[in-house]
């Protein structure tokens, strides 16, 4: 989303009114999306899987040609990863296909991030930059009210860059290694029983 907000336009706008365009599908497969998913707001995991699933489409041409090539390329090998994260019955060969799978998208991903981040001056999501504000704002009333003064509250919103030093990251190489220990994701997820509840 940092993305599209740095490219300016109307990226966001566009993104928005395609995930609507989106119809559903099955039961409680692909559900209508909300008339602001860029947003991203009450959100499960499971309409994080929904976006991904469609977001090939949704993103073509929001970027320039050269930025639009990688971002596609890298929501190929993400959706390519989830979907062999969520097989429900693995054997030898799709776990070295999972292992390929794992160490092309972690290719995509620093691509991604030295050329297109590197592309785009990325800040927080005006959200983001509101809510901090607000924090801001209450911090300053009660120092006020306590007698301390405090910092003016004015200010520009930071810069956000993609972090790859992070714990989620770092794990997704583990996952084939996972399934191979413990069992396929399926068999230690809520997902399965939310669904009979969606069904009945």
């Amino acid at each position: 989303m940092r993305i599209l907000f740095a490219a300016g336009g109307t990226a966001v706008q566009e993104l928005n009114y395609r995930y609507r365009q989106v119809p559903t599908f099955g039961r409680g497969t692909i559900r209508r999306f909300h008339k602001n998913a860029s947003a991203m707001k009450r959100l499960a995991a499971r309409d994080f899987e929904d976006l991904l699933q469609c977001a090939i489409p949704v993103f073509e041409g929001l970027l320039p040609p050269d930025q639009n090539t990688i971002v596609l390329d890298l929501l190929f090998d993400l959706a390519t990863w989830h979907a062999y994260a969520k097989l429900r019955v693995h054997t030898d060969d799709t776990l070295a296909f999972f292992d390929s799978a794992t160490v092309i998208l972690g290719q995509s991903v620093r691509k991604f991030q030295r050329t297109t981040c590197a592309y785009y001056h990325t800040t927080e999501l005006p959200s983001e930059y509101a809510a901090r504000g607000r924090r801001q704002s209450q911090l300053a009333l009660k120092q006020m009210g306590s007698g301390t003064i405090g910092r003016s509250t004015t200010s520009n919103p930071k810069v956000k860059t993609l972090n790859l030093y992070t714990y989620k990251y770092h794990a997704l190489a583990d996952y084939p290694n996972t399934i191979r220990r413990v069992g396929t994701t399926d068999s230690y997820s809520t997902q399965p029983v939310s669904l009979v509840f969606i069904i009945f």
